[in-house]
Parts: C-alpha cells; structure tokens; sequence
C-alpha cells in the first residue's frame, strides 16, 4: 500500500518548532547573519588587495632587477653565501 507524502513527513514536529521560534530572536539571528556575512567580504576584500598590492610591487622590482642588475644588498647576500659555502667545503676537507 502507497502512503502519502503527508505520512512520511513529521507535520507535528515540524509544527512544534515553529511555534517554539521567539520572533525576537529570529530577527537578531537574521541581523547577526548579516553583519558577520558583511565582514567575511570586507576581510576577503582587506586580503585581495593586500595580495594584488604586494604581487604588483614584486612585479615591480623583478622588472627593475631585470633592467638593472641585483641591488647591493643582494649582491652581497650572494657573496655571504659562496663564502660560507667555501667555509665549510674548507672545514669538510680539513682546512
């Protein structure tokens, strides 16, 4: 026997927890949801364009390094690491 979709479906319950709802509540729920909703899109906003700001200034001075050669501190960054590569080739090897 087919029983009706009406039967299968808890109406009593469901009754129940509507008549439980505070109206009061409900619009606050509603009012929290909103504000929360507002600032998970300002945040994402903050982070997008912290991101589009610090890759373009990366972009900016990858194309200086390519026009102009490494800067001084990069070079003597370079440097510090050879030596201290040679420093302890030289140690390895018992210098």
């Amino acid at each position: 026997m087919m029983s009706s979709a009406l039967d299968r479906v808890p109406v009593d319950e469901i009754t129940a927890r509507a008549r439980a709802v505070q109206p009061g509540r409900a619009v606050l729920t509603l009012a929290a949801a909103v504000l929360f909703g507002v600032g998970w899109l300002v945040a994402k906003s903050w982070r997008a364009a912290f991101f589009t700001l610090a890759w373009a200034w990366a972009a900016v001075r990858v194309g200086f390094e390519a026009a102009h050669g490494p800067t001084r501190g990069q070079q003597i960054a370079g440097y510090q690491a050879e030596l201290d590569r040679l420093r302890k080739e030289n140690a390895r090897l018992g210098g």
